[in-house]
């Protein structure tokens, strides 16, 4: 019984610091993909997208990014613009896609972010 005692405790101490250390991390990082740190934020957004002068439709932008043009987000304002320079960088290259976000986290002031 105290082998089997010590075995749980080996892979639990572990396991559990982790996320302690992890939590700690999100707090100072704008990206919070690995902890189980509850989601504090909510930001509200709106995208304007471009390739070669012409503005895409809103349902151009959700097949293009997998978001609506207008929504709200329970996460980190860095998970959308992850998602947005994932796809430019991974698949949109050759479109030279100009991206604009005007975002709000929390209800406060307006931001804006651009791509590129």
């Amino acid at each position: 019984m105290d082998t089997l005692r010590t075995v749980r405790l080996l892979v639990a101490v572990p396991l559990l610091a982790a996320q302690v250390v992890l939590i700690g991390y999100a707090r100072f990082v704008p990206a919070r993909y690995f902890c189980w740190a509850p989601f504090d934020m909510q930001t509200d957004y709106v995208l304007d997208v471009s390739i070669a002068g012409r503005k895409l439709s809103a349902n151009e932008i959700r097949q293009r990014y997998r978001r609506p043009q207008r929504g709200t987000d329970n996460r980190s304002v860095q998970n959308l613009i992850d998602i947005i320079q994932g796809y430019e960088e991974r698949y949109g290259q050759a479109d030279h896609a100009q991206v604009v976000m005007k975002y709000r986290i929390n209800g406060k002031e307006e931001q804006l972010w651009r791509l590129p």
